[in-house]
């Protein structure tokens, strides 16, 4: 028989959960405004709003793309809403609409890039609804016959964007997280270019030395990643997945569910750690890398099933190969590395009943990594 419950009364799991939420969202202010994209280029023009010159390199659409979003805005079609976070100067940083307010800049001709340098106008293409668009432009005085008319600037000018604006008020991470949120849900980036976006907005140095460290010529050789790849930064994702798992600990190893999680998190702790020895962790970088180069190869990540290797970058290699000599770099930092048991240590990974039963391609990351790095520190502890 059932136990009878009061109405009125809830259970601690319930109140716990109100409790949280009404805390949470205390700690965010939020307004919206209307505004006129003339307005919105006065802002950018006077400075007042910051769309992170750095995050330009994530800036992919095709010229097709910004003129569809150009003839989206002339036929009056609603555009979504573009975030901001108020910073303590009262400056507007973008947090998502980066996109979209480049492309209005770049046909105005005021966009900038990371110098401060005026990019070159867009030129639009024709489109199906509206073919005469092709090859005309905001205004060029040489070129008057490809210049938008006087009408419709003006009309561009004062259509509307929805902004939605994170107050300074608001709990220090609120920015961080939504922007996470917003380019995760949408899947519009790549998982590491939105970590990548999170870490200029944290700590803009430390992701300049991560982009440099992924440019290590013997990590790049190694690697051998397609240009997609390294388009979508998955070289600096490798780059971070080798920082967070050679210093991880055997019970944070145990501890990884989502890995996608588990490594953003991990970013932002060395963002806002202090004591991270950018200059420690290069040495260890390099050393690895350097050593994988010359006494492997550029087939040290692929299939082992010949003696020089063969097919794509596999990432179970990468994770028991270049986490597991990380790791002995990084706790023996003063013991050369024996190139003979490096050799011997590596032809044992492919053949280990361990790596060949989780390394296949039905492994998440959760189940693989907690069996791949230990076995690797244990096959390259006496090299």
């Amino acid at each position: 028989m059932c136990a009878r419950t009061s109405g009125t009364k809830r259970p601690s799991t319930t109140r716990e959960l109100l409790a949280q939420v009404a805390a949470r969202a205390r700690e965010i202010y939020t307004d919206s405004y209307t505004m006129s994209i003339g307005e919105v280029i006065s802002l950018y023009r006077e400075d007042e709003l910051d769309i992170h010159p750095e995050f330009q390199r994530f800036f992919r659409w095709s010229p097709t793309q910004k003129t569809k979003f150009v003839e989206s805005i002339l036929l009056g079609i609603p555009i979504p809403s573009i975030f901001v976070s108020q910073r303590s100067d009262g400056v507007w940083d973008v947090i998502d609409g980066v996109q979209r307010l480049s492309t209005i800049f770049q046909f105005v001709g005021i966009l900038k890039d990371e110098s401060g340098k005026i990019l070159p106008p867009l030129v639009l293409d024709a489109t199906h609804d509206i073919p005469a668009l092709r090859g005309m432009r905001w205004a060029d005085k040489s070129r008057p016959k490809q210049s938008f008319p006087d009408p419709l600037r003006l009309d561009f000018k004062r259509q509307k964007l929805d902004v939605k604006i994170v107050k300074k008020e608001s709990d220090a991470n609120t920015k961080f997280d939504l922007f996470e949120r917003l380019n995760t849900l949408g899947s519009r980036l790549s998982d590491q270019e939105v970590r990548n976006c999170l870490l200029v907005m944290i700590n803009p140095a430390l992701h300049t030395w991560l982009e440099r460290l992924s440019r290590n010529s013997d990590f790049v050789k190694t690697t051998a990643l397609s240009e997609r790849a390294v388009e979508e930064r998955y070289d600096m994702e490798l780059a971070l997945r080798f920082l967070s798992l050679t210093g991880a600990t055997e019970d944070e190893l145990k501890g990884v569910k989502e890995f996608d999680e588990y490594i953003t998190g991990s970013m932002r702790r060395m963002a806002e750690r202090k004591s991270f020895d950018t200059e420690i962790e290069a040495k260890v970088f390099e050393v690895t890398f350097s050593a994988i180069n010359r006494h492997i190869g550029e087939t040290a990540f692929t299939r082992q099933e010949t003696t020089r290797g063969r097919g794509g970058f596999l990432i179970s290699m990468y994770e028991t190969v270049a986490i597991g000599l990380g790791y002995r770099v990084r706790t023996m930092p003063s013991t050369p590395l024996d190139a003979r048991r490096l050799k011997a240590a590596f032809r044992e990974v492919w053949n280990n009943s361990v790596f060949r039963k989780y390394s296949g391609s039905g492994q998440s990351a959760s189940s693989r990594i907690p069996r791949l790095v230990p076995l690797g520190r244990k096959l390259f502890h006496d090299v």
